[in-house]
């Protein structure tokens, strides 16, 4: 029993990187390469939530240590969040940050109006930096 129980222990240890990047880095790489839309989404809202989660565990790292399943609960979530049965990076992206992204930009859209140039300052919550690291129309043909 205890050589099966190692080789589950590794197993769990091994699957942690494995499906928090590994398989994300492999799925990333082929949406990307992919016409689709969709999956650019999924993935770049997971390369999103998997930021805050770091960075919230780095916060909560006292915590988080007297926590004995907080591994094994980390391990679940972000499984829900890879998985394309589940798609839930997309889902939580769409119910949660889409929807505050919504209200703190009052409801409007820049990057789909057709309307409005990046670079055109408003004076109203537009950050200098970004319109300076954003590329301008044409910009990209140079690369």
């Amino acid at each position: 029993m205890s050589r099966f129980w190692t080789f589950l222990t590794h197993v769990h240890a091994l699957s942690g990187p494995v499906l928090m990047l590994l398989y994300p880095l492999y799925a990333s790489v082929m949406a990307i390469e992919s016409p689709c839309k969709l999956d650019d989404e999924q993935w770049l809202a997971y390369w999103i939530l998997y930021s805050f989660l770091t960075l919230t565990e780095m916060v909560l790292q006292s915590i988080l240590e007297w926590i004995p399943i907080w591994y094994t609960v980390k391990l679940v979530l972000v499984a829900w969040l890879v998985l394309p049965q589940f798609r839930g990076a997309a889902f939580i992206y769409e119910k949660y940050v889409r929807e505050n992204l919504k209200k703190y930009r009052g409801g409007r859209d820049r990057h789909h109006s057709p309307h409005t140039s990046p670079n055109v300052s408003s004076g109203k919550g537009k950050n200098k930096f970004v319109q300076f690291i954003t590329p301008k129309k044409g910009e990209h043909e140079a690369y």
